[in-house]
């Protein structure tokens, strides 16, 4: 018993003894599981692809927006307006530039040349009445046409005047002394094609406040226009307010706003008319000297 109890002491102390070598024991074995993600955590990256870390030579640039388009300066101006040229595209309504249109030709008599867009009397009879879907609630008011037969004669003719329903679209009301130009007034009906023009000599618009305005309320009616009107705005505290257009060819300010001040008016083309130092003077039409350009 003594001889097996020896041989066990001898080994254990000989085990106790290589444990305690340098190198030896468990730490000269393969790295545990937690040390391997320890040491994969801890390596220096071998490339940061963070934008922030690039060379600013290789980092993406922005894309710059195209340069805005300059805003168009005034090119003219006279006296208490100025002419400027706002967005090319057409504003216009039913009636278009450049666009034929067909339709009958019927006459009335015109008296002094008043009419529905209460221009009021006129010593040029080379008038007519827009019927009612072209007339497009005064849309067309002011507007040169360009009126031809299938015999070769025209006229040109400013609208002044509605012609209501059942008067047909593409159908004109000329007066007596414009449809003589083109056929003899027994014709009674006559086929015609007609488009917009802009004419040569019209001279310089006014503005005209209608009768009973005050600061409080107004209306602003554009007269002697050579293009047809698309929008009037008045300068007020907060900026240009666009008004609202009457059938009877005025534009309104329900409540004073910005009446006798600025007034700004576009044509069909985006062309801008300001015009300053209009006061309400109802009933009385203030000569500017501003016009549209002839297209």
């Amino acid at each position: 018993m003594g001889i097996p109890f020896a041989l066990v002491a001898v080994s254990l102390l000989a085990c106790l003894a290589v444990a305690l070598l340098p190198g030896g024991g468990a730490d000269s074995g393969p790295p545990t599981a937690a040390s391997t993600v320890a040491s994969r955590t801890n390596a220096p990256a071998t490339a940061d692809t963070r934008i922030d870390a690039m060379p600013s030579a290789a980092r993406p640039q922005p894309t710059s927006p195209p340069p805005a388009s300059p805003t168009a300066p005034a090119s003219r101006s006279a006296g208490s307006g100025t002419h400027t040229t706002a967005t090319p595209a057409s504003r216009a309504g039913r009636i278009k530039p450049s666009v034929t249109y067909q339709g009958v030709a019927t006459s009335y008599d015109a008296g002094d040349g008043a009419g529905a867009c209460l221009y009021g009397p006129s010593g040029d009879v080379m008038i007519a009445a827009m019927n009612h879907t072209d007339y497009e609630s005064a849309k067309a008011c002011g507007a040169y046409v360009l009126v031809r037969a299938a015999n070769g004669a025209s006229i040109t003719v400013r609208i002044v005047n509605e012609c209501p329903l059942p008067c047909a679209p593409g159908q004109l009301d000329l007066s007596h002394e414009a449809f003589a130009k083109l056929a003899d007034l027994s014709r009674g009906r006559l086929p015609i094609t007609w488009n917009l023009v802009s004419p040569g000599t019209p001279g310089t618009i006014s503005i005209r406040y209608k009768a009973g305005s005050t600061k409080w309320w107004c209306g602003i009616q554009v007269i002697g226009h050579r293009n047809p009107v698309a929008t009037l705005e008045v300068r007020t505290t907060n900026g240009w307010r666009r008004l609202s257009r009457t059938d009877y060819n005025y534009f309104l300010s329900p409540d004073g706003s910005g009446c006798g001040g600025a007034i700004r008016v576009t044509d069909i083309y985006g062309e801008q008319l300001t015009i300053d130092g209009v006061a309400v003077r109802p009933d009385v039409a203030q000569p500017a000297d501003v016009q549209f350009a002839r297209h």
